[in-house]
């Protein structure tokens, strides 16, 4: 591949990167960072190849979409540098810098950030590199004080606040709380309801489906682990006063009324790590998903927050016992082997599941999506796939 590094025109791909956080409380703007690398590539007199931005991705991965293009665009050949804003536009992690660093000078091109402090000497690359080690270590600290605020907060008895409420609940005014909401919770009510009569997360789904009642996304499709997590949730199940007091400090106990039943939010109960992931859509295009990895912590390190109650207590507990004897029926005898079995994934990005018809005496068998199964027509059209 040739290196146009110094031979002919320099030609440059502009990147930018913004998290919806940082965008939020940094000030960060793609329209800024791409303003000041166009600045930058007119100064130096750099041939622009092509804009690319990553909005709303986190820099701890490097399997975005826009730094895949980017990727292909340096593989292809052709390109003298990509320029950042920011070091940390790149990747939050030194390593992964490195890598992309050593991946894009195979093909003669470098990778150059506009707060680089270092050339390309030894000493350069020491520089920076201590530079990205501090910078990480103080990500780090923020992190760990903002852990523990958040923990400190709970602990005092308020509702440490996400981006969305509980479904069935709204925040009150400081966002330490949690007040209900009633047109949500008598659809919460409804799906105990149906759960006490006997109806699995399968059935539940359907009977809300086909009375247009939107999920908490606003779309008609629910998701059957959401219904089944809902009902097993403490939070919507109502504790004595006693019960309460036991799981909480004294000064938190002290802000309790006798007279009333709680649900329970809990806490720092799982560690959770979030990455993204790429995968083929067949299509020959990627398709791009967060993948979450969660532990749970030890019962002591639990952090209960009071709630107010809304559910009947025998409701609520006959519910879930019924929902706990739910199981899949496991199968045994499958008709065939299945090779793309829990691999193959519809076009709308659910999993798609096996089926097998018969017809004359001779077995067809498909991969169905589990979503055109769950709902019919109306929300996927993609259609079986014949397995070979």
């Amino acid at each position: 591949m040739p290196n146009t590094n110094g031979h002919g025109a320099r030609r440059a791909v502009l990147y930018g990167r913004v998290s919806t956080q940082e965008q939020a409380t940094k000030g960060y703007s793609l329209a800024q960072q791409l303003e000041a690398l166009r600045q930058h590539a007119a100064r130096e007199g750099y041939e622009v190849v092509e804009e690319v931005t990553d909005p709303g991705q986190s820099g701890a991965s490097l399997e975005r979409p826009g730094l895949d293009r980017v990727r292909d665009l340096v593989a292809a050949g052709g390109v003298s540098v990509v320029l950042a804003q920011d070091r940390d536009r790149f990747a939050r992690e030194p390593a992964y810098h490195y890598l992309l660093k050593r991946e894009f000078e195979e093909h003669g091109c470098k990778l150059k950030a506009l707060n680089d402090h270092g050339d390309e000497s030894p000493e350069g690359e020491l520089t920076d590199g201590i530079l990205d080690q501090l910078a990480k270590y103080e990500r780090a600290k923020i992190a760990e004080r903002t852990r523990r605020g958040k923990l400190r907060k709970a602990r005092e008895g308020k509702v440490v606040a996400t981006m969305k409420p509980p479904y069935g609940f709204r925040y009150n005014k400081l966002r330490d709380g949690l007040v209900v909401h009633e047109l949500e919770m008598v659809v919460v009510e409804k799906i105990f309801r149906l759960a006490v009569d006997g109806l699995g997360t399968n059935a539940i789904q359907s009977r809300l489906y086909h009375e247009n009642i939107p999920s908490p996304k606003g779309s008609r499709s629910w998701q059957r682990s959401f219904i089944k997590r809902l009902v097993m949730n403490d939070l919507y199940r109502p504790h004595t006063y006693e019960e309460t007091v036991e799981l909480v400090s004294a000064e938190v106990a002290a802000t309790l009324d006798p007279a009333k039943e709680y649900g329970i939010r809990w806490w720092n109960r799982v560690s959770q790590k979030v990455r993204q992931v790429a995968e083929a859509d067949g299509n020959g295009q990627r398709r791009y998903r967060r993948r979450t990895t969660a532990t749970r912590r030890n019962r002591e390190e639990w952090v209960a927050v009071p709630v107010p109650a809304y559910l009947p207590r025998l409701l609520v507990d006959q519910a879930r016992a019924l929902m706990a004897t739910h199981r899949s029926p496991e199968r045994k005898h499958l008709a065939r082997q299945w090779e793309l079995r829990g691999l193959v994934r519809c076009s709308c990005g659910v999993l798609m599941g096996t089926h097998t018809t018969t017809a004359n005496e001779k077995p067809y068998h498909y991969y169905k999506c589990f979503r055109r199964s769950d709902y019919k027509r109306g929300i996927c059209e993609q259609k079986s796939l014949r397995a070979k």
